[in-house]
């Protein structure tokens, strides 16, 4: 498996997230980036769910409707 390239992008964030995750890094040893990505990660896996959820409940609705 190769490694991904990591793409540069320009953003605005709260500082105290930002510090915190500052933080974080420092105490585990890790790169920044490697953190963030990581949170990136969380969030998307979280917006996953409550997105299966909410598709599982409308195709339950619309068969409700049609039964």
């Amino acid at each position: 498996m190769g490694t991904i390239q990591p793409i540069r992008f320009s953003s605005q964030a709260n500082p105290e997230i930002l510090n915190a995750l500052r933080q974080i890094a420092d105490i585990e040893g890790r790169k920044f980036h490697a953190v963030l990505d990581e949170a990136f990660r969380d969030f998307l896996n979280k917006r996953a769910v409550s997105m299966s959820n909410c598709l599982v409940m409308a195709s339950f609705t619309q068969s409700l409707h049609e039964f």
